[in-house]
């Protein structure tokens, strides 16, 4: 293989300035003037051979940077000279992604939070019935739980919730889904039971 293959003839530099000796061909045997820098190998790119112009094209067309390397090592240096040999992240990371990691953490507690404050709205009613001789479930109540609410709840609360619920609940939201169904089906049927007694 010949990938990374500097054109080496290109790469003549300025003749020796005055009172410098001129280079002469690293090539043995040769005393023509070394004009062509090379590199002396894979490993030290930044370290230089010196030829003449027919010694420097013979160099050229025997160079092969990944001489003694095995396929999965190959495969490897061409990846990372796709990027200039520098490190490389995923296109989008970054401040975007952080805002919406934040958004959906939040969401994710607010959620938590709301369940955890039914929850012990629930304990302390099922404390006061308890004390208050372990009063029946009504209609009403059973329908506020369903709908994620409990008493005292103004009208204007239950159709915001109940719309939020539709919202999230809809067959179109959730593909079809059996349990967003019938939970749709339980939240519609709790509705109508609360419309009938605050209207």
């Amino acid at each position: 293989m010949t990938s990374r293959t500097p054109r080496m003839e290109s790469l003549q530099t300025d003749g020796p300035q005055a009172g410098e000796r001129a280079r002469v061909c690293d090539h043995p045997d040769c005393g023509a003037a070394g004009d062509y820098r090379a590199p002396v190998s894979r490993d030290r790119l930044n370290e230089y051979l010196w030829f003449c112009l027919e010694h420097v094209r013979a160099y050229n067309a025997a160079w092969d940077y990944h001489r003694d390397m095995d396929p999965q090592d190959i495969e490897a240096d061409r990846l990372k000279a796709y990027t200039w040999d520098r490190p490389t992240w995923r296109v989008g990371s970054g401040a975007a992604d952080l805002r919406d990691a934040e958004a959906a953490a939040r969401a994710q507690a607010e959620e938590l939070a709301g369940r955890r404050r039914r929850q012990r709205q629930r304990h302390r009613a099922g404390d006061r019935s308890e004390q208050a001789g372990a009063q029946p479930v009504s209609d009403r109540d059973r329908a506020l739980e369903a709908m994620g609410l409990s008493a005292p709840v103004t009208w204007a609360a239950i159709r915001k919730r109940y719309r939020e619920l539709v919202k999230s609940l809809h067959p179109d939201t959730n593909g079809g889904d059996k349990v967003a169904e019938n939970r749709m089906k339980a939240v519609n049927e709790a509705y109508g039971i609360l419309k009938a007694l605050y209207l």
